[in-house]
């Protein structure tokens, strides 16, 4: 991190998305912030909270890839949600702790993938010592101690010979017999509306020894039973407490969660039916994000120094229809703009993952050779705004309605035809889409 500026996080964003600077520059500046608050003295540190975030804009113009994309470049814990998916406590559905639960899993795993990583080399050649052990058992220690040297030396040098095998691959297909350890956790019946793992319950840890480990025995390949082993392996050569608090830490002081749809729990008018719990939902957001203690299966989570990224249309409603509290623990406020025609060439062309691309790297894999030209280009982004002003504003995501029926034929039809070169001009683009442009009511179902 502290080699990411605010404008060489803008320019990492500037590769995969296109336009909305307002909002790049807004969450660089509050990632920024995170790794200064690091390097501030301890006595201050816990006094600075982040500056929470709300990206306005209809759906399709960039508002979940922006934060997407922040978190990979902060090697943060990140989990994305819906805010309309949680219920006000006393209702049937899931409660907002569980976005801190969700969240503190994820990071567990990601350090756990890494720590993997640190330890693959030591793990394999662990693994391949037991795979060793059942291609070429060794007797007891007792009856080692009672074979003469020559007999010691003949059995080293065989193992040593099997090892080499072993190492270039000769013994991949080879079917072996593997005892792998399974914890046999027994079912509990939880009545009510939060399920186990939303109660953050680890039987393990409750019955502790009393639910015994059972070894199963597997036959498969060497080249399975090495993976199978590596992992088993691994596991043992990790410090399972150091990586929980390793986790723990990250989430506290790095972690992100982006709320989505949070106008869907604003309402302009309190009333009656489904909608009557929306803003008990923003009460029981507030804590949170405000800062409060989350009990997990991992231990008490604070969320004082999480970041929170909201988003919404709020077509029907605006952000100071939000509770007063809620408003002020979200200070930052973007705008995201309307994709136009030139914004669609660019995000057909410009960023690393762009949308022709794509299609691009499918159809190479089948020896096809696909080209757009630039006026076929240019008549693909008209068209997805015309589509859009039309019909419903669906921002980028129409591009990929209008690519999928643009090359429906092709994508078809090639297949296994060996190598070709086929180019899309502004013509097939107008033969193939502008009946159904015109026709509105067709382009509802199919554009």
């Amino acid at each position: 991190m502290k080699d990411l500026t605010p404008k060489q996080i803008v320019a990492e964003l500037d590769r995969y998305i296109v336009g909305q600077t307002n909002a790049k520059k807004s969450v660089a500046i509050a990632l920024r912030n995170r790794w200064r608050r690091q390097q501030v003295g301890s006595e201050m540190r816990d006094e600075i909270v982040p500056n929470n975030i709300i990206l306005i804009g209809t759906t399709g113009v960039g508002k979940t890839e922006i934060a997407r994309r922040l978190a990979n470049l902060a090697n943060a814990p990140f989990i994305k949600v819906e805010a309309s998916k949680f219920t006000e406590v006393g209702y049937v559905g899931r409660d907002v702790e569980s976005i801190i639960r969700d969240l503190m899993d994820i990071a567990v795993s990601k350090v756990q993938n890494e720590k993997e990583k640190e330890v693959a080399d030591k793990a394999e050649e662990r693994a391949n010592e037991r795979i060793l052990d059942i291609l070429f058992p060794l007797n007891g220690s007792g009856a080692e101690k009672t074979e003469d040297t020559e007999r010691i030396e003949r059995r080293k040098r065989t193992r040593e010979k099997l090892r080499k095998k072993l190492l270039t691959g000769e013994f991949e297909k080879k079917m072996v017999e593997v005892s792998v350890t399974s914890e046999n956790v027994p079912f509990m019946q939880v009545f009510g509306p939060i399920g186990m793992e939303e109660m953050g319950i680890n039987l393990q840890e409750i019955f502790g020894s009393a639910i015994p480990k059972r070894q199963r025995r597997r036959r498969t390949t060497v080249a399975e039973a090495r993976e199978i082993l590596t992992i088993e392996e691994a596991s043992k050569l990790i410090d399972h407490e150091e990586m929980v608090r390793e986790a723990k830490e990250r989430v506290e002081n790095s972690g992100i969660v982006f709320l989505d749809e949070i106008d869907k729990i604003v309402g302009t008018t309190a009333g009656a039916g489904p909608d009557i719990s929306r803003e008990g939902v923003q009460r029981d957001i507030l804590p949170i994000v405000e800062g409060s203690n989350v009990v997990t299966k991992y231990g008490v989570v604070r969320t004082d120094h999480i970041l929170f990224i909201s988003a919404g249309a709020f077509h029907s409603s605006k952000p100071s229809d939000m509770i007063p509290e809620l408003q002020g623990r979200f200070p930052i406020r973007v705008e995201l703009n309307s994709l136009s025609s030139d914004d669609f060439v660019k995000i057909l062309t410009h960023p690393e993952n762009a949308l022709i691309k794509q299609y691009q790297a499918l159809l190479d894999t089948e020896g096809v050779k696909l080209k757009f030209t630039r006026g076929a280009i240019r008549q693909i982004a008209e068209t997805a705004t015309e589509v859009n002003e039309a019909t419903e504003n669906i921002g980028a995501r129409r591009l990929h309605t209008i690519m999928t029926t643009l090359l429906e034929d092709i994508l078809f039809e090639t297949s296994g035809e060996g190598e070709k070169a086929i180019t899309i001009t502004k013509e097939d683009v107008m033969d193939k889409l502008d009946d159904i442009v015109k026709d509105q009511d067709l382009s509802r179902y199919i554009l």
